[in-house]
């Protein structure tokens, strides 16, 4: 089976990443909710620095984010409670409650002031927020934005999850995109070298 090349961040270790931020100040609160929805949505960085204070909405009875993909695809997808809190935690520290639907939603901080501004931040940005976390939590940092994306298609995958729902979550056209993202057979051959005698 052909496996991409993005490194995987492990369950445990994306736990201790979300754990390990400070959410004492708005720069924290911001950091926490962008890699929350990294990780519970399995979506590109791109796709999480479009979005807009309209893409996070109530759908009667679930709020949802809605992602514009690449291709100009869109995808909804509905939040977990806890990513819900950490999205709503954020946006009442950045005073974007009432802001207006075409408002960005993640703005850059103002260089170690802990103050936004008004600038709507890039994928790029939040690839080096990602790594600046990644080392203050002492994890590996080879891992990127990216690396959520495989964790949380394997993890799905490894639960049974069917694929055709994973890919989906994904917004992958072709099932064989999926599988790419799938690092089960890699666990396998790990317990198996972990079994020999010598």
């Amino acid at each position: 089976m052909v496996e991409g090349k993005t490194p995987e961040i492990t369950v445990a270790h994306a736990r201790k990443l979300l754990a390990s931020i400070d959410t004492s100040h708005v720069v924290g609160l911001r950091d926490r909710a962008i890699i929350g929805i990294l990780i519970y949505t399995a979506s590109r960085a791109g796709a999480v620095a479009a979005l807009r204070r309209g893409s996070f909405y109530h759908a009667g009875e679930q709020w949802m984010l809605h992602f514009e993909g690449k291709g100009g695809k869109s995808r909804e997808i509905p939040v977990r409670h806890d990513l819900e809190q950490m999205l709503f935690a954020y946006i009442d520290a950045a005073g974007l409650r009432h802001a207006p639907k075409d408002a960005a939603v993640f703005r850059t901080a103002q260089r170690k002031t802990r103050q936004l501004t008004r600038t709507r931040v890039s994928a790029i940005d939040i690839s080096r927020l990602v790594k600046r976390r990644l080392k203050d939590a002492g994890l590996p940092s080879r891992l990127s934005p990216h690396s959520f994306r495989v964790t949380t298609i394997t993890d799905l995958l490894e639960q049974g999850v069917p694929l055709e729902d994973v890919q989906q979550l994904a917004g992958h056209a072709d099932p064989r995109t999926t599988r790419l993202y799938d690092r089960r057979q890699k666990k396998i051959t790990r317990n198996i070298v972990e079994r020999i005698s010598i």
